[in-house]
């Protein structure tokens, strides 16, 4: 199975390139199965219905988020009616929506997509991701009920990443954290057959502070006092995320690659199919 996921796209830049990109990536590459992180997507805090229609004709098959999911309050009215739709799974229980789906890829695979946030630098404070993660996997185990099981970790720090990808190394077919918004470049295919990134970037302008133009946040660093509000940077964007080959027989990771494509950051293209 070929599995793509973007990271967090950022404001009308990010998710204008995802919208353009994305359609011949799927093409290109013959794509199974894509996740968008969407999370920023509204300006750079949160996602309205119509984005997030716009990016599954697109082509990706689930949005995940993260901590900002409810920025924008009509996600608190279609997350219960929108299945590929994620909120934190350790969102305390009565949360409305979905932390995980099982969802059918176009090679027929079942995959389970879930997104899970960390705790660490985190806010709000939501319920232990790793007895959540536990639980998941055990519900609809890998080779069983599943034949992919993908976790999108919305997490800062990266001790907690990659304690998460061992915690599941050789249960899911990959854990790719989000939320830094920079790419790091330690993908890799963990000891027991599991696809890991630290984080997989953002779709974004890259000439700002985490996709926000970046004159207040620096001027908050340099002054303590704030001038105006956060904006969305608007310059051309560069896609980022994180491409595997996931085999068929045991749902484990194959083959992995970086993907980057845009003005800024060195183009890394999912070159190994």
């Amino acid at each position: 199975m070929r599995f793509l996921f973007l990271g967090d796209m950022v404001g009308r830049s990010g998710r204008n390139a995802v919208f353009t990109a994305l359609p011949g990536l799927v093409a290109d590459y013959r794509l199974d199965f894509v996740v968008v992180n969407g999370e920023n997507a509204a300006g750079g805090f949160g996602i309205t219905e119509e984005i997030l229609n716009q990016t599954l004709s697109a082509g990706a098959d689930v949005m995940t988020t993260g901590n900002h999911v409810w920025d924008q309050r009509e996600a608190l009215e279609f997350a219960p009616r929108e299945p590929r739709f994620l909120r934190p799974l350790n969102y305390p229980k009565g949360a409305p929506g979905n932390g995980s789906g099982l969802f059918e890829a176009k090679n027929g695979a079942r995959v389970l997509v879930s997104n899970i946030m960390g705790r660490v630098f985190m806010s709000p404070d939501l319920d232990d991701p790793f007895a959540a993660a536990d639980q998941l996997v055990a519900s609809c185990p890998l080779g069983e009920q599943a034949d992919a099981i993908i976790i999108d970790f919305h997490a800062e720090a990266t001790s907690e990443k990659q304690s998460m990808g061992h915690f599941l190394d050789g249960r899911v077919s990959v854990v790719v954290g989000t939320h830094t918004h920079v790419p790091t470049a330690d993908h890799q295919i963990l000891s027991n057959g599991t696809a890991y990134q630290s984080d997989a970037g953002m779709c974004g302008d890259y000439d700002s502070s985490l996709g926000m133009e970046k004159e207040e946040p620096l001027n908050r660093f340099v002054t303590k006092v704030p001038r105006g509000r956060f904006e969305a940077a608007q310059g051309p964007a560069t896609i980022a995320g994180l491409a595997v080959e996931i085999s068929d027989r045991t749902g484990l990771a194959e083959k992995i690659s970086a993907v980057r494509i845009g003005p800024r950051l060195e183009e890394c293209r999912p070159d190994f199919w």
